[in-house]
C-alpha cells in the first residue's frame, strides 16, 4: 500500500476525531448554559416571590393600621403598640434583606420596579402611622399607588423570567357581591 493511501484514512479518522470531540464539546457547553439559566431563573423566582409576599404582608398591616386610624374600612383595625411595631420592624428588616437578594438577581427593569414599590409601600407606611409628609395625599389615593407599583412589578418580573402573556386581565367584580354599606 502506497504512502497516499495510508495517510487518506488516518486523515479521515483524525478529521473524525477532531469533529466528533469539537461537537461534544459544543453541546457540553449548551447544555451547561441551559442549566445555569434553569439554575438562575428558579433563584430569581424564589427571591422574587419571597419579597412580593412580605411586601404584601407588610401592606396589610399597615392597613390595618390605618383601619384604626379610621383612614379605610374593611380589615380587623390594629393599634400601633409596641409588640405590633416590633413586628413590623421585623418584617421590613427582612423586606430590604430580601431586595438586595432581587438587587444581585433581576435586571434592571425589575429591580426599578420594585425600588417603585418600595416607596409607595413606605407611603402606605408613613399614612397608617400617621406620619407628616410634605405631599397631601389619602389613603385610597396611596392605595392604588401601591397596587399599580405592584402591577408593574409583577410584570416586569415575568418579563425578566422570561413568563409569556399578561400576568392578569382585570375582572369586574360582581354588583351583587359587594358588601352593603352601612349607614350610621
Amino acid at each position: 500500500m502506497s504512502l497516499s493511501g495510508q495517510i487518506i484514512p488516518l486523515a479521515g479518522v483524525a478529521l473524525g476525531a477532531v469533529t466528533s470531540y469539537l461537537a461534544g464539546s459544543l453541546n457540553e457547553r449548551a447544555r451547561w448554559r441551559r442549566e445555569q439559566s434553569v439554575r438562575w431563573d428558579a433563584r430569581r423566582l424564589d427571591a422574587y416571590a419571597e419579597y412580593m409576599h412580605t411586601v404584601k404582608e407588610l401592606a396589610a398591616r399597615y392597613r390595618r393600621l390605618a383601619a384604626g386610624r379610621g383612614l379605610t374600612t374593611g380589615p380587623e383595625p390594629l393599634e400601633p403598640t409596641a409588640d405590633v411595631l416590633a413586628e413590623l420592624a421585623a418584617l421590613e428588616a427582612r423586606r430590604s434583606a430580601l431586595s438586595e437578594t432581587c438587587a444581585l438577581l433581576g435586571d434592571t427593569e425589575t429591580n426599578t420596579a420594585a425600588k417603585a414599590l418600595d416607596h409607595s409601600l413606605w407611603r402606605l407606611e408613613l399614612l397608617a402611622r400617621d406620619v407628616p409628609t410634605e405631599a397631601a395625599q389619602n389613603w385610597e389615593q396611596a392605595s392604588v399607588q401601591f397596587r399599580q407599583a405592584q402591577q408593574s412589578y409583577i410584570e416586569r418580573a415575568r418579563t425578566g423570567l422570561g413568563v409569556p402573556g399578561p400576568a392578569r386581565r382585570d375582572v369586574t367584580w360582581p354588583a351583587d357581591w359587594r358588601p352593603a354599606r352601612r349607614e350610621p
